[in-house]
């Protein structure tokens, strides 16, 4: 599957709170998001777009496929 490249920050935030992360801080133009089972830490910066190498990252940081992630959207 093929990654989106037009996925903002604040899409990306939403997704994985659907996914089961909550909001934990932010500092700046970044969004640190965590969850507790399995425990997974991501960074997100809320930009309007985010960089595919930048999504792909955080998407394995959250342990997500780029299928669940359309799903999540």
């Amino acid at each position: 599957m093929k990654l989106p490249t037009d996925v903002s920050g604040q899409e990306l935030i939403k997704a994985l709170v659907r996914a089961g992360f909550v909001v934990n801080r932010q500092r700046g133009s970044h969004v640190v998001l965590r969850r507790a089972n399995p425990y997974a830490r991501v960074v997100v910066p809320d930009h309007k777009r985010i960089r595919p190498g930048t999504l792909r990252q955080i998407l394995t940081e959250a342990g997500l496929t780029v299928e669940e992630l359309l799903e999540l959207r």
